[in-house]
């Protein structure tokens, strides 16, 4: 394969399928946009399947999609310091401290003002009667969105006991094995499309336990698993994998969860506020 995909795509084109030749025509269209979408985004916007894309990415070379997203990220023109200046502006090594701060602050605008415009009510109301009425609520992320479960449960620790996070992989799988149809997983995934998620998922699918997803594509395989769907705002490069401002998104819709549940039993909550601060406060200086 050689260093620039399109170039590849180009080499390859008369090898492909009808279906192969649909798919690198809306990339060769669209490269910019296709980094960011889903596998099953992707497969729609062109009219082909999810195998064809698969096959499509292994008669490059490519180990699977992901990989080809990256790649596709790579023939950008990425700014100095890798980030794309299109989201909404790059930042270069030239860049004074202030005016990396304001670039910082205008994508944090951008995933606040994409997450409350995707916020259906509908949705967010059940995934509150389901976090008020569960047995126990199991925070649970991968890779990076472990930070995020953690800031879940630790957020409403403030006011319940019943909400529990678990960090390794294994110890998830063991305790959804066990968990029942009383209890509700809040899984955090921004991509939604992990070998690790769809077994978690697959397996609470199986034992009737309510899923609440916190991810930002819609069409994803964890979105098709889970029970409800919260979607962030944000478009996250391949090359930006983890950043802050595509975790701000998912974080806004978990303080209005907390919020939302509060709600529920004001009274309970207030009560239960004020044992907390009181027993943090003996910690204080």
């Amino acid at each position: 394969m050689t260093e620039n995909i399109l170039e590849e795509m180009t080499n390859r084109y008369n090898q492909m399928t009808r279906s192969g030749k649909l798919l690198a025509n809306y990339i060769f269209a669209n490269t910019e946009k296709a980094q960011y979408l889903s596998i099953s985004s992707l497969a729609e916007n062109c009219g082909v399947s999810e195998a064809t894309i698969t096959r499509f990415c292994r008669m490059l070379g490519l180990s699977g999609y992901n990989d080809l997203k990256l790649a596709l990220a790579k023939t950008s023109h990425p700014n100095e310091l890798g980030e794309f200046s299109d989201q909404p502006q790059g930042i270069f090594t030239t860049d004074t401290m202030a005016t990396i701060g304001k670039k910082l602050r205008d994508a944090f605008f951008i995933s606040v003002n994409e997450t409350l415009e995707q916020m259906e009510p509908v949705s967010f109301n059940r995934a509150v009667r389901y976090l008020h009425r569960a047995r126990q609520v199991f925070c649970f992320g991968h890779g990076g969105n472990t930070v995020l479960a953690q800031d879940a449960w630790a957020r409403f620790s403030q006011v319940t006991n019943k909400f529990i996070h678990i960090a390794d992989s294994h110890m998830q799988i063991m305790a959804t094995s066990l968990a029942s149809s009383q209890d509700v997983i809040l899984f955090f995934s921004y991509s939604g499309s992990t070998k690790d998620a769809e077994e978690l998922l697959t397996l609470a699918k199986k034992r009737q336990i309510p899923v609440i997803l916190l991810t930002h594509f819609r069409n994803s395989m964890a979105a098709q698993l889970a029970d409800v769907v919260l979607l962030c705002g944000y478009n996250e490069s391949p090359l930006q994998s983890g950043c802050i401002a595509a975790k701000i998104g998912q974080l806004l819709l978990l303080e209005c969860l907390y919020y939302g549940y509060c709600n529920q039993d004001p009274d309970a909550i207030q009560e239960a506020r004020a044992a907390t601060s009181e027993a943090i406060s003996k910690k204080l200086l």
